[in-house]
């Protein structure tokens, strides 16, 4: 094939400030819109999986890779996927700012055959801004399956661009695609056809097109840096200015005046100008795409649309919550016995690594820290979180794979947006079930800032791979005790949707307060694609979650967790008038903990546990049994007896519960938090919040349980 395949890291790529040097091969801009198969292109050329780095300044992520074909280096940069260039969000200006800018040898425009029509306003865009245009008709054999036929030869002499077809999934195409690539950087031609708009508009243009040729000479498109004059978009004047280095609109000098004044004649004016011009790019592509393409079944989405009438009509709502309960119902059978299992080794890798230490003559104090502290902290956070994270998020990639994540955002959308919130929210809410800092990072898919730091500040109300275990052992012990097997962990997760859906039920309170009050505004509009659904690629999808997703979050959770296992041991050996600093302060907390139905060692837990929530249970056992180390129980029984002998109740088990799903986030969260808002008032708003809601709600709960029954 003549192609090698290299991979360099993630890459936060300036559209600005690009440093030229730091890339060796030629770069090539791959853009498109959303679920075109964009990345799939960037990822079966680089030989990598997508790792993101923000692009700097904004809330966008953009990745690079490398690859060689022949004696040529491309470097590819995969910019945000967008439905346009007017920089109407973050994502089109990142998109439009590299292509300007960025001063890429080629740009590629990615674009999906099943639905080719509503792509090219992407391809006409791109080809006004630069002649050195590539179009990639992806996903080929999706519309050979749905029987659509597109005249290739044909595309390419109304765009005046080359066009190759692809199926980046098998890798079809990619090797036409480079040598493509390779002819267009050694032999860019001219032939690019751009758009014409109405006569009076091509007249303007022209006008302020002739004053300012000479500025812009090969370094920029001196066509489209006069319409942008001509609209008086004031972002892209000033890029343009900055970028030659010269004011452009004083270089344009009355031109710019003069063919405002003839559109005005002409009834065109800043009213409706955009207008015009986006309504010539949408009539040429739909010109194009009837010349073009051609249907032999014109109704080949029939089936998807039927599908689409259950997932997002009436049944949408009832088939969602059941799907979650699939996969919590597998999360929760699947985990068990792989966790114990790994559990049970890392403990006995625990006890090596002692008798290693105590072999080679290491201090006790040093020993102890070490392996009880830390070590043990590390073994807790990996055997609880690996196994149903393994699980969850394939299928959850799974879903995304298919098709189905933004259906359910559709159904979301509603009541997102009567909490004057973003229906994307309702992605990085799903998102936050694998982990509330990937659900935080994942808030960059919404433009606006104000909705982007509602969604930031209620992600914490959807509980999180590490909130799971506390939850789903008082389930089992308090709540699902008569039930064994099947029975058993259907009834636990019957119950824990139920749970779940407290946490929804506050996301969209605490989402509409935020909104009326600190937070107002109205809710922005945004275009959600509802794509084809796709056989998954389970192969991939597996290692994609494993790598990208399971092992990335376990990691940054260990990060954290094993400092806090130094500070946990040390609480509870550290000793102050014969009592151990961890018990003082559970009996500080203790009067507090009372109050709102639990104690000052549940308090505690929770408290310790702030780095990572895995370990509450075990802080718990800890301080009730008077260890100097972490503890775990031999069974859910012993570990139920445990508790009732230290005054628990169904109504201590209630509040423990309600205050896992409500209480600040974990410091691995926080932490996101702060990067992603730049705040340090938003990130303690987004731990008082749930905090508060939980003590509230947990003291409403002790309240009226005495008030009913007299129990505590």
């Amino acid at each position: 094939m003549g192609l090698t395949k290299a991979s360099t890291g993630a890459a936060a790529v300036d559209c600005f400030a690009y440093d030229a040097q730091e890339d060796e091969g030629t770069r090539i801009a791959l853009a498109g819109n959303p679920n075109v198969g964009k990345s799939t292109v960037f990822n079966e050329l680089t030989g990598m999986h997508q790792h993101t780095g923000n692009w700097p300044g904004k809330t966008v992520t953009g990745a690079k890779g490398e690859c060689t074909y022949k004696d040529t280096k491309f470097t590819f940069v995969d910019l945000p996927g967008c439905y346009s260039l007017m920089a109407h969000s973050a994502e089109e200006e990142v998109a439009r700012d590299f292509i300007c800018f960025g001063e890429p040898d080629a740009v590629v425009v990615v674009c999906d055959a099943t639905c080719l029509e509503r792509n090219l306003n992407l391809v006409l865009q791109t080809i006004e801004i630069t002649k050195k245009t590539i179009v990639c008709v992806n996903l080929m054999d999706e519309a050979r399956k749905k029987k659509i036929a597109i005249d290739i030869r044909k595309l390419e002499q109304l765009l005046g661009v080359p066009v190759v077809c692809t199926a980046a999934r098998s890798g079809t195409g990619l090797e036409e695609l480079l040598e493509k690539l390779e002819e267009k950087v050694k032999q860019p031609n001219e032939t690019s056809i751009p758009v014409v708009y109405e006569e009076s508009l091509e007249k303007a243009i022209h006008m302020v097109e002739k004053q300012i040729l000479n500025i812009c000479k090969d370094k920029i498109s001196p066509r489209w840096t006069a319409l942008k004059l001509i609209e008086g978009d004031v972002q892209a004047i000033d890029s343009v200015t900055w970028y030659l280095e010269t004011d452009i609109k004083m270089a344009a000098g009355e031109s710019v005046e003069s063919a405002r004044a003839l559109l005005n004649e002409n009834e065109m004016n800043d009213s409706n100008l955009q207008d015009k011009i986006v309504s010539s790019i949408v009539k040429r592509a739909e010109e194009i795409a009837e010349e073009t393409v051609t249907f032999e079944n014109e109704k080949y989405d029939e089936k998807d649309r039927k599908i689409d009438r259950v997932l997002t009509g009436k049944w949408g709502f009832g088939v969602m919550l059941f799907m979650l309960l699939i996969i919590f119902w597998l999360t929760i059978a699947g985990s068990n016995y792989p966790s114990q299992l790994l559990s049970a080794f890392l403990f006995q890798t625990e006890e090596w690594i002692y008798n290693g230490l105590s072999y080679i003559g290491c201090p006790v104090f040093i020993l102890e820290m070490a392996v009880h502290g830390l070590y043990r902290m590390l073994i807790w956070v990996v055997s609880v979180m690996l196994p149903p994270m393994a699980i969850f998020f394939p299928l959850f990639t799974l879903l995304e794979d298919l098709g189905y994540l933004p259906r359910v955002a559709f159904n979301l959308d509603k009541c997102f947006k009567k909490c004057s919130a973003c229906g994307k929210q309702a992605l990085t809410m799903c998102m936050g079930f694998g982990c509330n800092a990937a659900g935080v990072v994942g808030c960059r898919i919404i433009d606006s800032p104000r909705e982007r730091l509602i969604a930031m500040i209620t992600n914490n109300f959807v509980p999180c791979n590490g909130r799971f275990p506390t939850l789903i052992s008082i389930i089992s012990m308090f709540v699902i005790t008569a039930a064994a097997g099947f029975w058993q962990s259907a009834g636990s997760a019957v119950v824990l949707l139920g749970v779940i859906m407290l946490g929804i039920f506050m996301t969209f309170l605490v989402s509409k307060l935020l909104s009326v009050t600190v937070l107002k505004g109205v809710p922005s509009s945004f275009t959600l694609e509802l794509p084809p659904y796709r056989k998954p690629q389970i192969g991939k999808v597996l290692i994609r979650s494993i790598f990208d997703r399971t092992l990335f979050v376990l990691g940054r959770a260990a990060a954290v967790a094993a400092p806090a296992g130094l500070i946990i041991w040390l609480m509870a050996n550290v000793t102050v008038g014969g009592n151990t600093l961890l018990a003082i302060c559970c009996g500080a907390l203790d009067p507090f903990g009372r109050a709102i139905g639990m104690d000052g060692v549940i308090i505690m837990a929770f408290i310790l546990g702030f780095p990572a929530n895995e370990t509450v249970i075990p802080i718990m056992l800890m301080a009730y049994l008077s260890g100097g180390s972490l503890m775990e129980a031999a069974s859910l029984s012993e570990l139920r007896q445990v508790l009732v002998s230290n005054g628990w109740t169904y109504v201590t088990a209630i509040n423990v519960m309600l205050f896992s799903l409500m209480h600040w986030p974990c410091s691995t969260t926080l932490m996101t938090i702060k990067k992603e808002s730049g705040s340090m008032k938003w990130t303690l708003a987004a731990a008082a919040i749930p905090t508060v809601m939980g003590i509230g709600l947990c003291f409403l709960v002790t309240l009226t349980a005495k008030f009913v029954t007299g129990i505590i």
